[in-house]
C-alpha cells in the first residue's frame, strides 16, 4: 500500500533533486544509440553501384537503316476467338486494306495490368496496320494471373496461341510473325522467341531485363531519388523488397529470363524511352546484346526516344516518331535487322546497376514481421482493456456490496486515500509510451504510402517527404522519452518502496505494454526511424 499522499500529488520526495532533467536527456540519448545500433545490425544497408559504362549512340537520329518508304493504308479490324487451355479469349486484328500480297504480322505481350485488346496498344496496332503490317492485340488471360502468382512461361505459352491464330489469317505471311512485348512482357516475349524458333522477330519496349526482384528495387531507389526523399528512407529497399511477402506467393520474383534470351536467333529491335526512371535502360539494352551474341545473334538495334516515358509516350501520346521507327524496322526484315546505327536516339542515363537485393537478415518473413507488430499492438491496446474491465468489475461488487443488506461499507485506507491500483504516475506514462509507439508505427506506415504515391507520379513534394519523415522521427523520440521516463518512475517507487502495480491483472498489463512498446520500438529502428547514419 502506498504511503498517505504519494497518490494525490503524483510526485515522490525526492523527485525534485537537480539533475533530473539531465538524466532524463542522457538516458534517451543512450536509448536512441542502442535502437539506431540495433537498427542499423538487424538487416541489409542500401549501397547501389553506380554504373560505369554508360552505352555509347551513335547518332541522335533514330531513323532505321534500309527501312522502305511507308505507305498508308486504311485499317479494318475484326475480333476472333483464341482458345487457351482450359480458358478462351478474344483478340482484336487490325488489318491494312488493300494489301498486293501477304503482309508481316505482330502479336502483342501486354505489360503488367493490362487486359483488353480496348485500351491495350491501341495506338501501336492500329499504325502498324495503317503501315501495312497486321496487328493482333489479344485480352490478357487473368483467370491465372493474380498480383501473388504469375508463371512467365505458361504465359508465353497462351500468348503462343494467338500466335499460331494469326499465322493462319489470310492476309498473313506466316513466316513473318513476329511479337511485340512492353514492359512486363518482356519476362515473356524471350521465352517464345526461344521455345519456337518460327518467330520472326522480336520487339522489346520497356523490358525489365533483369529479374522482377531487382526491377523493383532499382525503380524504387529511382523514384526516391527524384522524390527527394531523406538518405535513411532508402535502409528500407533491400529490406521491403528483399523479404518474402505476407501471405506467400511472388516465387515470379525471381524469375531470370537471361536464359532465354540466350537462346533468341531472331532479330531483336530493343526500345526505351529516356524519361523511363523504372527500367534500367542502358543495362538492359548491353545485356540483350550480350545474352543474344552467346545464341549467335548479332541482329540487335538499340532505340532510344529523348523524353519518352515507360511506354513510349511523350505528352500522353504514343511518340509518332516511334510508330514510324518501328513500322518501317519490321517491313524491312531481315535487312534492318542488321542494318546501321545499330543505336541510336538520345543519351540514355543510368545511374546505378540494377543488382541482386541483399536479404534481410533477421526479418526476411514477411509473415513474421507482420505478425510481431500485430501481437505487439494487441499487447498495447488489451492492457488498457484488460485493466478497464477489472476496473468495471469491481465498482460493479462494490455497489452490490454496498446494497446487500447488514453489509457493511468498506472502510478507506488510513488517511482517507484508496488502495493504489498504479503506482502515482504510472498509468499515465504506460499510457504514454503505448499510444506513442503505435502512433509512430501508424505514421510511419502513412508517411510510405504518401512516398509511394509521389513516386509512382514521379512527383516532388518536401513538405511531405521531409516534413514528414521529420514527423516520424520526432514521434519515435517522444515514445522513447516516454519509456525513459517510466523506467525512472518505477526505479524511485522501488527507491521507495511503493507498490507499481496493485494485482496480478495489473502487473501482467504494464509488462504488456513495455514489452508491446519495446517490440515495436525494435521493429521501428529496423525501419530506419532511428538511425544515426550508422
Amino acid at each position: 500500500m502506498l504511503r498517505p499522499g504519494f497518490r494525490d500529488r503524483r510526485t515522490l520526495p525526492h523527485e525534485r533533486r537537480g539533475g533530473s532533467q539531465y538524466r532524463v536527456v542522457a538516458s534517451t540519448v543512450l536509448g536512441i544509440v542502442v535502437l539506431a545500433v540495433l537498427g542499423a545490425v538487424m538487416g541489409p544497408q542500401w549501397d547501389p553501384v553506380p554504373l560505369a559504362d554508360p552505352i555509347a549512340v551513335e547518332t541522335s537520329d533514330t531513323a532505321i537503316g534500309d527501312a522502305p518508304d511507308l505507305r498508308t493504308y486504311d485499317v479494318a479490324t475484326s475480333t476472333v476467338t483464341v482458345q487457351l487451355g482450359g480458358a478462351t479469349v478474344e483478340a482484336q486484328i487490325s488489318v491494312p486494306v488493300g494489301l498486293d500480297e501477304p503482309a508481316p504480322g505482330v502479336v502483342f505481350v501486354h505489360g503488367a495490368g493490362t487486359g483488353k485488346f480496348s485500351r491495350a496498344f491501341v495506338e501501336q496496332a492500329r499504325a502498324l496496320a495503317a503501315s501495312g503490317i497486321v496487328a493482333m492485340v489479344p485480352d490478357k488471360r487473368l483467370d491465372t494471373y493474380t498480383t501473388r502468382h504469375r508463371d512467365y512461361v505458361q504465359m508465353a505459352a497462351d500468348y503462343e496461341a494467338s500466335v499460331e491464330v494469326l499465322r493462319r489469317h489470310a492476309d498473313v505471311d506466316p513466316d513473318r510473325v513476329g511479337v511485340y512485348a512492353e514492359s512486363e512482357g518482356g519476362w515473356i516475349a524471350p521465352v517464345m522467341a526461344a521455345q519456337d524458333p518460327r518467330i520472326a522477330f522480336v520487339v522489346l519496349v520497356s523490358s525489365p531485363v533483369v529479374p522482377p526482384r531487382e526491377q523493383a528495387a532499382f525503380a524504387v531507389d529511382s523514384y526516391l531519388r527524384n522524390t527527394g526523399v531523406p538518405h535513411g528512407v532508402f535502409r528500407a529497399i533491400p529490406r521491403a523488397v528483399g523479404m518474402s511477402l505476407p501471405g506467400g506467393g511472388f516465387e515470379y520474383a525471381d524469375f531470370d529470363v537471361t536464359p532465354y534470351q540466350r537462346q533468341m536467333r531472331q532479330p531483336v529491335l530493343v526500345v526505351y524511352g529516356t524519361g523511363d526512371a523504372s527500367m534500367p535502360t542502358v543495362q538492359g539494352a548491353e545485356q540483350i546484346i550480350r545474352d543474344t551474341a552467346i545464341a549467335g545473334n548479332g541482329d540487335v538495334t538499340v532505340r532510344y526516344y529523348e523524353g519518352a516515358n515507360h511506354g513510349i509516350r511523350v505528352d500522353g501520346d504514343v511518340s509518332p516518331v516511334f510508330l514510324g521507327d518501328l513500322s518501317g524496322w519490321v517491313l524491312g526484315l531481315p535487312a534492318t535487322g542488321s542494318s546501321e546505327p545499330r543505336i541510336a536516339g538520345a543519351q540514355p542515363v543510368q545511374t546505378y546497376v540494377a543488382a541482386p537485393v541483399p536479404e534481410p537478415w533477421w526479418l526476411r518473413d514477411g509473415d513474421v514481421v507482420l505478425g510481431t507488430v500485430a501481437v505487439a499492438a494487441g499487447l498495447i491496446v488489451l492492457a488498457p482493456l484488460a485493466v478497464g474491465g477489472a476496473r468495471t468489475v469491481e465498482a460493479v461488487r462494490a455497489r452490490v456490496g454496498r446494497r446487500r443488506p447488514g453489509t457493511e461499507a468498506a472502510s478507506p485506507a488510513p488517511g482517507g486515500a484508496r488502495p493504489a491500483r498504479f503506482g502515482p504516475g504510472v498509468a499515465s506514462r504506460l499510457t504514454v509510451l503505448g499510444v506513442g509507439t503505435v502512433v509512430t508505427v501508424v505514421a510511419l506506415v502513412v508517411y510510405l504510402v504518401a512516398v509511394a504515391r509521389l513516386a509512382l507520379d514521379y512527383e516532388r513534394n518536401d513538405w511531405v517527404v521531409q516534413g514528414g519523415w521529420l514527423v516520424v522521427r520526432l514521434l519515435g523520440v517522444g515514445a522513447v522519452v516516454a519509456g525513459v521516463l517510466l523506467a525512472r518512475r518505477v526505479h524511485r517507487l522501488g527507491v521507495a518502496h511503493a507498490p507499481v502495480a496493485g494485482g496480478v491483472l495489473r502487473v501482467v498489463a504494464g509488462w504488456a505494454v513495455v514489452v508491446g512498446s519495446a517490440v515495436l520500438l525494435v521493429v521501428l529502428a529496423y525501419w530506419g526511424v532511428f538511425q544515426l547514419g550508422i
